[in-house]
């Protein structure tokens, strides 16, 4: 009998320990309502390559937040004026958060795109609306830019 209520015990305790944050699933799911169909590549925001180098080179205001590690920028950094360069594990600190600008595009990059990718949605979900990721990353820039594409 003892053993019968210690499982009981641990299987009550144990689904309440696992249950679903209701309202962080309702807030997820009005955020993606618009992810729908061909409108979902728009509302992901996505910034190719050729697009980021033409904005650069036009001088378009753009904040970048390289979230790659230091290891990874120390070998290969961006060599974009107004840029901050953060691992992705500190960006959801009130410093660093006062740092990105709410007045401008704000284009997150890392190696090839899926940490930005989750950083960018988490930073649009708490509110920042000018938040896009390079597409394909660091990686996907090094392909397109050349000598011919940068001059």
């Amino acid at each position: 009998m003892k053993r019968l209520m210690l499982v009981f015990t641990m299987v009550l305790f144990s689904s309440a320990a696992w249950s679903l944050d209701e309202g962080l699933a309702r807030s997820y799911s009005q955020y993606f309502q618009p992810f729908d169909g061909k409108a979902t590549s728009k509302a992901l925001q996505f910034v190719k390559a050729p697009d980021f180098v033409k904005a650069i080179k036009s001088g378009e205001k753009l904040f970048v937040l390289d979230i790659r590690t230091p290891a990874e920028t120390g070998i290969i950094a961006m060599g974009v004026s107004d840029k901050l360069a953060v691992p992705m594990n500190h960006v959801f600190t009130p410093a660093v958060l006062s740092k990105i600008p709410t007045d401008r595009k704000v284009v997150v990059v890392c190696k090839a795109g899926a940490r930005a990718m989750a950083i960018a949605t988490a930073l649009r979900h708490t509110g920042f609306t000018n938040v896009y990721v390079l597409k394909g990353g660091i990686a996907g820039l090094a392909q397109y830019v050349v000598p011919k594409t940068v001059y």
